[in-house]
């Protein structure tokens, strides 16, 4: 196929004109066993952000089963995600460097290069910009989506000759280096700053004043509906759900130590009445009980209004006479708090606790003016690691955004050869 714009000697191909494309071989549950030398791999073996083989989890299938060679993979192919219910993770591609001699299953599918192509020049088109943008508009982010072979094949990219396709390779590998070097300690200084803040709280309640008391959340109001849980399943369904109405605080709302004011539900507001005994309203504190980490906590804002606590919420509402609500959400999200709570998890694949442990965690806790005094530092503390959480993470999306910036110029033909 011709197109103007390319560099001379450059041509547009699609992927079917320079590779041949396999499908992953069919098995059923029968088939699979603990363990075997027949490995299949999984579209789970894909990692979707390092565009590389991931054997974390194998799976084996008995050693009587046959596997064909062409269900094999082969180094300098590379393997793709067919199917997925996720627009992100369809048509993810990684890079096979070595001979494994294991299979592939019917999720994923096989791309091998012919000799017209560098194998990893062609990975680099499967992961540029032009690449998701094509597979993006295969797809309609709805439920299961599939990857039609006859689709695939038809992607076109641009292909000079092969000396150039190395040298495009040994630059991009050059370029990608340093970008992933200065991600890494992007990412590093993030998390550092993380972690001084998390050592800094730790240390505020480690290191407690003489004068300090102890309590039981429980004693921290005289109210008996000071603390209270989200109604039993059976009281609040998802049928009950509506999108305006009174708001209901979830799980997904809960932050550790922030509100997270996104995927909002309502109930009608003779529903909220019938579940008064559950509701919240602005200031009070709220906790996860179910989920990881466990207990979770976060002040309701003042903007949201009231409204009704889910089943695994307990919502937390002391004497503000004695107890300043910010000092108590900050400890709850403590390690000495949650590890509290570790003690009395049931559940081995949703962790989760009862009311009575949270009602039983003690809190180190000092005279309410000295209260304000630890929040005060604690929030400017707060509003610091938030500066630097926020230049990170964006040196970080300026990095990804230079990556397709530079697989852009690579297949322009604009792309500065190696020094």
């Amino acid at each position: 196929m011709e197109k103007t714009g390319l560099p001379a000697g450059w041509e547009m191909k699609t992927l079917g004109d320079v590779s041949d494309f396999q499908r992953g071989l069919t098995y059923s549950g029968k088939d699979a066993v603990d363990f075997s030398e027949n490995i299949v791999l999984r579209a789970t073996n894909i990692d979707l952000d390092k565009n590389c083989l991931d054997f974390s989890e194998l799976k084996y299938l008995n050693n009587g089963f046959q596997v064909k060679q062409n269900k094999k993979i082969v180094k300098g192919g590379l393997l793709i995600c067919l199917s997925s219910g996720s627009k992100k993770h369809l048509g993810k591609v990684a890079l096979v460097t070595d001979n494994y001699n294991y299979a592939f299953g019917g999720f994923i599918g096989q791309i091998i290069p012919d000799n017209q192509v560098v194998s990893k020049y062609l990975f680099y088109n499967l992961i540029s910009e032009s690449y998701n943008k094509y597979i993006s508009r295969l797809t309609d982010g709805i439920g299961i989506n599939n990857l039609k072979s006859i689709d695939l094949k038809s992607f076109e990219f641009p292909l000079p000759p092969l000396s150039q396709q190395k040298q495009i390779v040994a630059v991009l590998d050059k370029a990608f280096a340093a970008i992933e070097t200065a991600k890494a300690n992007a990412e590093q200084n993030l998390q550092n700053a993380k972690e001084l803040f998390e050592s800094y709280l730790q240390n505020v309640f480690e290191n407690k004043g003489d004068d300090w008391g102890e309590k039981k959340i429980e004693d921290l109001s005289n109210e008996k509906k000071a603390i209270v849980s989200g109604p039993f399943g059976s009281n609040l369904k998802v049928a009950d759900y509506r999108e305006e109405g009174v708001p209901m605080i979830r799980l997904q709302n809960v932050g550790k130590g922030y509100f997270i004011d996104k995927s909002i539900k309502y109930v009608d507001p003779s529903k909220a009445e019938e579940l008064k005994s559950h509701s919240f309203k602005t200031g009070d504190i709220v906790l996860a009980k179910l989920g990881i980490p466990i207990g979770k906590t976060c002040i309701i804002p003042e903007y949201f209004g009231s409204g009704i606590i889910v089943a695994d919420i307990v919502r937390i509402r002391p004497d503000k006479k004695t107890v300043n609500y910010k000092f108590v959400e900050y400890f709850l999200n403590t390690d000495l708090s949650v590890s509290q709570l570790n003690k009395n998890i049931s559940g081995a694949t949703r962790p989760r606790v009862n009311l009575s442990d949270v009602r039983n965690i003690i809190i180190p806790i000092p005279e309410i003016k000295e209260q304000e005094k630890i929040v005060q530092k604690l929030n400017d503390l707060t509003t610091q690691t938030k500066k630097l959480e926020a230049i990170y993470t964006q040196k970080i999306a300026d990095l990804e955004e230079m990556k397709k910036s530079v697989l852009q110029k690579a297949f322009s033909g604009n792309l500065n050869p190696l020094n």
